[in-house]
């Protein structure tokens, strides 16, 4: 019980404190790429701030929605924080971390967005939920897929027994876990709205999904839609990482461990943010219709993975 509610305090406030860093780092990668400056690694932290002490403004049109939605976005996230370990998993985790529920909780964050996006009752809201929910009624089942995959290769429903396993495993020598990391990634960069599916920089109409579903939101909402996205962001940091590149992370709870395993997941997942803004810089916005693809890439190593694994067997 004492190291399950450790846990429970250590990755929520790992979560809350390292997640906007990532946001700001990817930003800053991608500026470097385009031979811009960027902002401060510390910028995201500054307009969260900046925007808990705004006013809220409420569109005429708003109901409740619009009010409680940002807080619950942010709750279900942080209820799904607590089934990804980021740097200790503890002895026991009373039914949390089984991967079903990680998606569900993820699933009814995304729902809540989208409502909050589409009860303001503009055209930008309402497109932009529109275009988010048919993306996630064609990405979905390919991520239960890829989770299904990692579930068969690591022997296990819960994500806290996965990070365990994977840990005795040998990355380079083991040709599930590339093909498994690849399929993760599109997975990031498809559930955290980068490019190619979308870009969470724009503004413009033709373009612009995640964005559009925030654009009536304002002061503390927009706070709080802002750190959901980077909470959401650094969770699928956390999962590729700690499936593909384990070492680190702690099993026990000691002091030195959990710094040690925190300054490791710090320094592996800003490698994976300069990978996630090298590949946003070099590649271009995808139309709707083009992103099959890339879902489909996904898709295939997955069930590479499981055959790979049955003739090994």
């Amino acid at each position: 019980m004492l190291s399950f509610i450790a846990y429970f305090f250590l990755n929520t406030a790992f979560v809350l404190l390292i997640s906007p860093f990532f946001v700001s780092l990817i930003k800053k990668v991608k500026a470097w790429m385009q031979g811009r400056q960027g902002p401060p690694l510390l910028q995201s932290y500054y307009n969260i701030g900046k925007l808990l002490k705004k006013e809220t403004v409420y569109s005429f049109n708003s109901s409740f929605i619009s009010r409680v939605s940002p807080y619950l976005n942010i709750v279900f996230l942080l209820a799904a924080s607590l089934c990804v370990p980021l740097i200790f998993v503890p002895s026991q985790n009373y039914g949390l971390g089984n991967v079903i529920l990680f998606l569900y909780l993820m699933v009814m964050a995304r729902f809540f967005i989208s409502l909050g996006g589409l009860d303001a009752g503009s055209s930008f809201g309402g497109m932009g939920s529109s275009r988010e929910m048919t993306i996630s009624a064609i990405f979905e089942p390919i991520v239960i897929i890829v989770v299904s995959a990692l579930a068969f290769i690591l022997h296990s429903l819960n994500i806290h027994e996965m990070f365990v396993n994977s840990i005795g495993t040998r990355v380079i020598t083991s040709s599930a876990l590339i093909l498994m990391g690849i399929a993760l990634f599109v997975v990031l960069i498809t559930e955290t709205s980068r490019i190619p599916v979308d870009n969470p920089e724009t503004h413009l109409e033709l373009t612009m999904i995640h964005e559009a579903m925030i654009l009536e939101s304002s002061g503390p909402n927009l706070a709080m839609m802002e750190l959901s996205y980077a909470i959401k962001n650094i969770l699928f940091m956390g999962l590729l990482i700690n499936v593909v590149v384990p070492w680190g992370l702690a099993t026990s709870l000691t002091a030195l461990g959990i710094i040690g395993a925190a300054f490791l997941f710090f320094v592996k997942a800003c490698f994976l943010a300069i990978a996630a803004g090298i590949f946003e810089s070099v590649m271009a916005k995808s139309r709707l219709f083009n992103l099959r693809t890339l879902f489909m890439l996904a898709f295939s190593l997955s069930f590479l993975t499981i055959v790979f694994e049955l003739l090994g067997s």
